[in-house]
């Protein structure tokens, strides 16, 4: 008997017949690709890292002292599964100003970070087996979130032309079986900058109300618009009470709270007591100082948010407007987020090309391959920085072109 096979019949180790015995959802979920530039390139000294969706800001201070206040005061046990009752009024107070709906606290439910907001919609909406159609690049989790519950992600890929990416409705339709539960669209998009129109919105939902599907709106970056008005379109412009229609927020952009772990999702307020048992049995509820912090950024955080859009446009001139200066790259100017989605023509390996701009460059972009079918030959630059370090990561880039491309 060979060496060879007396290894294909020794017995498995112990870590393989446990890895054998977790669940499936679990072990082919795939690997983040954005992860894996991090970790090669997170050590280097000097590195320039624009690979995450976050910026380089700190909560503000008096967000901070809120929940201090209440930690001080004792605010550290169980508390309400919805939300304490003063952060869901704040809510509904944001989203009067905002986008003129009625001032209603019951249509909003408080959660651990907009990343469990999505998870509780997808319980809502998915069982095995079922579809959900997910337009493509996109934030690679909400497809995870829907394979962690045996429901298939369905990626359609947008249209991309000389004004950038759009959605294509007639490949949407056409994805739509027997199966299909949910449409998950996220506007302002990661990692495009794609901004849908209030008429591309009514098709979606006209579509969504003629197929008797879900939609799951991600609106998280609404705010960061570059558009004459002063948030992005939004299904709240035109929707109608009876609409199968679940929001998803965060508290982590706007208000650079991104390690809070904190975010809300509306829904029909019908859907309360389900929605509060599934708060119960995922993470029984929110740390209540941290809802008085989210309270203080709802009520308070107007000038900051204005900071941060501010510093998010001049960002996005600053490194798009060299870049395309070179004549070297493929970047359309996005319409809202805080992202370049751009390709260099001749560079079709991007994961090899996001190591090489880590060792020649010394800045950190996420491979588009993170994002879906339709980003295999794009890179995401995040620009929510401070103008120190955006102009160096542009001088950079710009040399690394001109010297290899």
């Amino acid at each position: 008997m060979t060496s060879a096979t007396l290894r294909a019949a020794a017995p498995e180790s112990a870590e393989d017949r446990l890895l054998a015995d977790v669940s499936a959802h679990a072990t082919n979920l795939p690997p983040s690709g954005i992860v894996e530039l991090m970790n090669y390139g997170r050590t280097r000294e000097g590195l320039i890292p624009l690979w995450v969706g976050e910026g380089d800001l700190p909560t503000p201070a008096f967000i901070c002292e809120a929940a201090a206040g209440a930690l001080h005061r004792g605010e550290t046990f169980y508390t309400w599964q919805r939300g304490v009752p003063e952060l869901r009024a704040a809510i509904a107070r944001y989203m009067t100003r905002q986008y003129g709906v009625a001032e209603t606290p019951e249509r909003y439910f408080v959660c651990g970070s907009g990343m469990q907001a999505i998870n509780i919609a997808f319980a809502l909406t998915l069982s095995p087996g079922d579809e959900i159609i997910i337009p493509t690049p996109a934030w690679p989790n909400a497809a995870a979130a829907a394979l962690t519950r045996g429901a298939k992600p369905v990626s359609v890929p947008f249209a991309y032309g000389p004004d950038g990416f759009s959605l294509d409705f007639q490949r949407i339709a056409d994805a739509i079986t027997p199966r299909t539960r949910a449409i998950f669209i996220n506007t302002p998009a990661n990692p495009t900058g794609f901004v849908a129109s209030r008429e591309a919105l009514q098709t979606l939902l006209d579509l969504a109300r003629a197929r008797g599907i879900w939609i799951v709106a991600d609106e998280i970056y609404g705010r960061f618009y570059y558009g004459p008005e002063g948030r992005a379109p939004s299904f709240h412009d035109i929707m109608a009470p009876d609409d199968r229609i679940l929001f998803v927020q965060t508290f982590s952009k706007n208000w650079a709270m991104t390690g809070w772990r904190i975010g809300w999702i509306e829904a029909p307020p019908v859907l309360g007591p389900v929605i509060e048992n599934l708060v119960q049995f995922f993470t029984s509820g929110v740390a209540p100082f941290m809802q008085r912090g989210a309270i203080a950024a709802l009520d308070d955080g107007e000038p900051f948010v204005a900071e941060q859009i501010a510093r998010a446009r001049a960002g996005c001139d600053m490194v798009a407007d060299p870049l395309i200066a070179t004549g070297k790259v493929d970047l359309v100017k996005p319409h809202g987020a805080f992202y370049l989605f751009l390709s260099i023509p001749g560079q079709e390996d991007v994961r090899r090309l996001a190591l090489r701009l880590v060792d020649e460059a010394n800045i950190g972009l996420a491979p588009g391959t993170a994002f879906g079918p339709g980003g295999e030959r794009f890179l995401r630059l995040c620009y929510a920085r401070g103008e120190g370090q955006l102009r160096e990561a542009t001088a950079r880039f710009v040399s690394w072109l001109e010297r290899n491309v």
